[in-house]
């Protein structure tokens, strides 16, 4: 089990930012996500392992004038 902003997730073998956003269905263009308070680069999405147990925030970034 692993918590996304504060709710928890079921963890699979093998999970990645990538597919936990696809999970979640995250889709904005524009997020931040952090494994544990590491921030996670976004080049890195499909190779940064989630383990199991981690806090994970993913944040929505949102811009305007």
């Amino acid at each position: 089990m692993i918590k996304v902003n504060e709710n928890n997730v079921e963890w699979e073998v093998g999970m990645t930012v990538r597919s936990l956003l696809i999970k979640m269905k995250y889709s904005f263009p524009m997020l931040v996500v952090k494994i544990n308070g590491d921030l996670v680069k976004k080049a890195d999405y499909d190779t940064t392992p989630i383990p199991d147990e981690a806090s994970v925030m993913v944040i929505h970034l949102i811009s305007g004038g």
